[in-house]
Order: C-alpha cells, then sequence, then structure tokens
C-alpha cells in the first residue's frame, strides 16, 4: 500500500509544523530520498531549510549517504 504524500509547495517555507503534517511530511521526503533525491533538491522542492530536511530525514530514521566530494575518493 502506497504511503500518503504531502502536497509539497513553497507555503510550507518557514510555517512550523507538527503532529501528523510532520510526520507525514517526513515520511515522504524519506521516501523521495531513499529513491535518489539529494537534500538540496528536497530544499528547492519545499522552500524548508537544509536543515530542516535534514532534521525530518533523521527523524523518519534514514541513513544518510555519503556527500558527493568524497565519494569516489579514497583516503590517504
Amino acid at each position: 500500500m502506497a504511503q500518503p504524500t504531502v502536497e509539497l509547495t513553497v507555503a510550507t517555507k518557514g510555517k512550523r509544523i507538527a503532529g501528523a503534517e510532520r510526520e507525514l511530511l517526513a515520511a515522504d521526503l524519506k521516501q523521495r530520498y531513499e529513491a535518489g533525491a539529494t537534500i538540496r533538491a528536497l530544499v528547492e522542492d519545499t522552500g524548508r531549510s537544509y536543515g530542516s530536511v535534514h532534521r525530518l530525514l533523521s527523524d523518519a530514521g534514514v541513513i544518510f549517504r555519503p556527500r558527493a566530494a568524497i565519494r569516489g575518493k579514497q583516503r590517504t
């Protein structure tokens, strides 16, 4: 069964979210992040800050991918 999604609009920018609305947004962001979206793309789509999106993903239990700048580089 598909997860319900939240309409992600710029109207949510700066608006404090809580309860069921926060859980739905976090679940939708998690699904999109795990499907390959970047945090920056989610920020652009939602109009929310990087920190806000990162916190929602973290609270949703996301295991974050390595940063693109260090992927493929080996440390010596």
